[in-house]
């Protein structure tokens, strides 16, 4: 499973505007955006990894005017971790991920008071990207581009869901990036605190995921950052599988 969600990555980065490869390495470049989140890099699995390599995808993002940054599955470049520490980079974060199945889905009604709905508009997307900032910790700021993204994911066969309140203000949302392979990556899931602990974030999460599964997807992943958003998806069939890793250059 690691080999074909790792795949998975580097097949949602080559879909970047300004996407560029690096030796064994993909960035994934979005000319639109600075952000590290949607501006990174992954190997290809199974690739050789060198020091020589290494500089080679540091360049590449210089000459991209981005911060250079990775995340990928770790079983998938065992030797990888150690040369980017060599470069220079820190560790960001390491994150389990989690798999779900059709045969493990469990989709939960939607909370009382809410709606979960597909973005179909600019300003439908505008404010689900507005309240994942918010779950997040951020300040709203969603722009034009924002939802222009939304909109190329979904022509694409990615997924949005959005969760919106009776008095019509989105309460939070999620997205899935389109299949490769049957694979494809859950990610965003974000509830504004003003709407948590009522079961939104499950039922978004389990609602993008019975969207793949409608479609061509196969296996949904996403990642948990601590104990307690991965009860949350566990109790909508995700397992825990895997490891993943985040480094990062920040000079």
């Amino acid at each position: 499973m690691d080999a074909r969600i790792q795949q998975s990555v580097v097949a949602n980065l080559l879909t970047r505007p300004a996407a560029a490869q690096a030796g064994p390495f993909v960035l994934g470049i979005d000319p639109a955006t600075t952000s590290p989140g949607i501006n990174y890099a992954t190997p290809r699995p199974g690739s050789e990894i060198t020091p020589a390599a290494v500089t080679e995808m540091v360049a590449a993002f210089r000459a991209a005017d981005r911060l250079p940054r990775l995340e990928y599955v770790t079983s998938s470049a065992p030797e990888l971790e150690k040369h980017l520490l060599a470069a220079g980079f820190t560790v960001e974060a390491r994150h389990d991920y989690l798999v779900c199945t059709p045969e493990t889905l469990v989709v939960p009604p939607a909370p009382d008071g809410f709606d979960l709905r597909e973005p179909a508009t600019d300003e439908q997307r505008v404010a689900m990207v507005n309240a994942q900032i918010i779950g997040f910790g951020g300040d709203p700021g969603a722009t034009a581009e924002d939802a222009e993204r939304m909109g190329r994911l979904q022509s694409r066969g990615g997924v949005s869901v959005m969760a919106v309140a009776a008095d019509g203000t989105c309460a939070g949302g999620g997205q899935a990036v389109p299949p490769n392979d049957g694979v494809s990556e859950v990610a965003g899931i974000a509830v504004p605190p003003a709407y948590r602990r009522r079961g939104l974030a499950a039922a978004i999460t389990a609602r993008v995921a019975a969207a793949l599964f409608a479609g061509d997807g196969t296996v949904a992943w996403l990642e948990a950052s601590g104990p307690d958003a991965g009860r949350i998806y566990e109790r909508v069939g995700f397992r825990p599988t895997g490891k993943r890793l985040y480094l990062v250059l920040d000079r």
